[in-house]
């Protein structure tokens, strides 16, 4: 077969990509919510300490106890409303945060459904699981710990400064200068600090995750080979530059916290000393300095996460970019909005009971063809070339090659994972790119060489197959995989768990498991990719002569490279 090294085409999908604004919109009513909430909050707990400083000051010089009402009432008011309003901002904004990231979360699952398989050429599983869950929980941070700090202590910091500045302009002054840096000043010497730290982090614990999998995963094969000594001085280097960037972030923070608490002193003793100034020209009134030092503290206190969250802001733009990486993946096929589907699918889309329970007769299987096609997975080079393969409708057609000549990728142009560079792929004479994918699916059945079976139970994991499908039809596919007998031996039958990617089966049983579940789809063509991978010659026979009885009338493509297991027809791949 002849590999080209032409590169595919790397455009941008038209995807949007994840912003700050994007993530918000969804949102924007109950974050506004949640900054007032906040405002009020924190507003509350400035007023609070104000009119306590004010309050006990004008009590030390003894007047009637009426003159004070007043203050009283503001404190009680201050302290029982901070409670309320934190409570309403807490509410609001997590709740606010938690939709933004099921949205998120969603939008991502299903655009990694989109790319899968072919698009994800370029991904590592454990990579992806992180982009999935760590990635897309630095949203819930850039949420409740950037966005609404910023916003709060942006409202809370300038009215603040009005008040201390009206009353003494040299201190307002002090406090307005102090707020800046520590709100962005500290955020910038961080930044210089450690400007490849907090970026480095997330990919870093991607590796390491990839790495943790990836030993675990191939632990008996490195066991055999004497290689898994390697394989742990490897992941002992990257934790130990995980270590070590985490510890310059780390020093990061502190070098923020001690800017902040500088800041915090000098505002503080600033407003003293102009407080003092102007109590003794007698242009303030004596019990008002107390409000002119204390209130400072207070603001400091609703400023003080602010260099965190703009180190969690730095952490979540890499992770924000790691996500749009995925938005921005080119897809692998391309669907026509007006593409409507087949005669096939449309039968079986008005058959009123579907599955095996009603037998393989008055299938409508349809024929197809692959004429001159080129194709490679994205990201790769091309895998085939020119290639020319009929599957006659009810045919058994074997397609035989050594490993990397392209065999999968055939599999992957009939059931639309990929689109053709150069031909075209037909099915009943129209080509598949006019027919929409799930619909194209939902006539090809694939069983790829690694099938995924999960940690549940057998009847979980055949209802991926047909969510609705009874617990007849459920043992009618199993009895068409020859796996019936065997699963009704079994004290807990359907309700079995099967253990982390099937590990409580044996291969054989793996195999048949995951083409009951594909029979179970009722698609009219299969493919089989490497059925008989890793099982022995009388096995491996078995099996094919099961995979092929309990297909029926329903086209058969099975993909090997045994010779001594082909059907009626071979196409070889060289």
């Amino acid at each position: 077969m002849v590999i080209s090294t032409v590169a595919p085409d790397r455009r941008p999908d038209s995807g949007a990509a994840i912003s700050v604004g994007s993530l918000i919109r969804p949102a924007a009513g109950r974050l506004s919510l949640a900054v007032l909430a906040g405002v009020g909050a924190a507003g509350a707990a400035v007023a609070l300490t104000a009119c306590s400083a004010w309050l006990i000051s004008r009590a030390a010089l003894h007047p009637p106890v009426l003159h004070l009402m007043v203050a009283i009432v503001a404190v009680r008011a201050c302290g029982l409303s901070r409670g309320v309003l934190r409570y309403l901002e807490r509410l609001v904004g997590h709740d606010a945060a938690f939709r933004i990231l099921t949205d998120v979360r969603v939008r991502l699952w299903t655009r990694l459904e989109r790319l899968a398989p072919a698009g994800l050429a370029d991904f590592r599983r454990a990579d992806l699981a992180r982009r999935l869950a760590a990635d897309v929980d630095a949203v819930l941070d850039l949420i409740t710990r950037v966005v609404l700090p910023y916003a709060v202590a942006g409202v809370i910091g300038l009215a603040s400064v009005l008040v201390v500045g009206v009353l003494v302009p040299v201190a307002g002054l002090a406090l307005a200068v102090a707020l800046l840096v520590v709100g962005a000043g500290v955020p910038v010497l961080q930044r210089a600090a450690a400007r490849r730290a907090d970026g480095r982090l997330a990919p870093l614990r991607a590796e390491l995750a990839t790495g943790v999998v990836d030993l675990l995963h191939g632990l008996p094969d490195l066991a055999a080979y004497g290689a898994t000594r390697d394989r742990l001085d490897r992941l002992a280097a990257v934790d130990a530059r995980l270590t070590d960037t985490s510890r310059r972030s780390a020093a990061t923070a502190g070098l923020g916290a001690a800017v902040t608490a500088l800041s915090t002193g000098a505002a503080v003793l600033a407003g003293l000393v102009a407080g003092a100034v102007a109590v003794r020209s007698g242009s303030l009134p004596g019990e008002l300095l107390a409000l002119i030092v204390l209130t400072p503290l207070a603001v400091f206190e609703i400023a003080a996460p602010l260099p965190t969250a703009a180190q969690r802001w730095a952490t979540a733009r890499v992770s924000l970019r790691r996500l749009t990486e995925l938005w921005q993946t080119p897809d692998p096929i391309h669907d026509d909005p007006s593409s409507t589907p087949t005669a096939a699918a449309a039968r079986k889309n008005d058959d009123a009971s579907p599955g095996p329970a009603r037998g393989n007769s008055g299938l409508a299987v349809p024929e197809m063809r692959v004429d001159g096609v080129t194709a490679g997975w994205v990201g790769g080079r091309t895998a085939i070339n020119g290639v020319d393969l009929v599957l006659p409708s009810g045919g058994r057609v074997a397609l035989v090659g050594p490993s990397g000549s392209g065999k999968s990728t055939v599999a992957a142009l009939l059931v639309r994972f990929l689109d053709p560079r150069e031909g075209r792929v037909t099915m009943d004479g129209r080509d598949l790119r006019e027919i929409p994918a799930d619909e194209v699916r939902r006539v090809v059945g694939y069983l790829p060489e690694d099938s995924s079976l999960f940690d549940t139970t057998i009847g979980d994991n055949l209802r991926i197959g047909r969510p609705g499908a009874s617990d007849t039809d459920l043992r009618e596919a199993l009895r068409q995989a020859r796996l019936l007998d065997w699963v009704e031996t079994l004290p807990d039958g359907l309700d079995t768990l099967v253990g982390e990617h099937g590990m409580a089966l044996s291969g054989g049983q793996r195999r048949r498991l995951a083409l009951a579940r594909l029979l179970l789809g009722d698609a009219r063509v299969l493919i089989f990719d490497e059925p008989t991978e890793h099982l022995d010659d009388e096995t491996a026979a078995a099996l094919t002569r099961d995979l092929m009885a309990a297909a029926g009338e329903r086209t058969v493509l099975l993909i090997t490279h045994r010779t001594d297991l082909t059907g009626l027809a071979v196409t070889r791949l060289r």
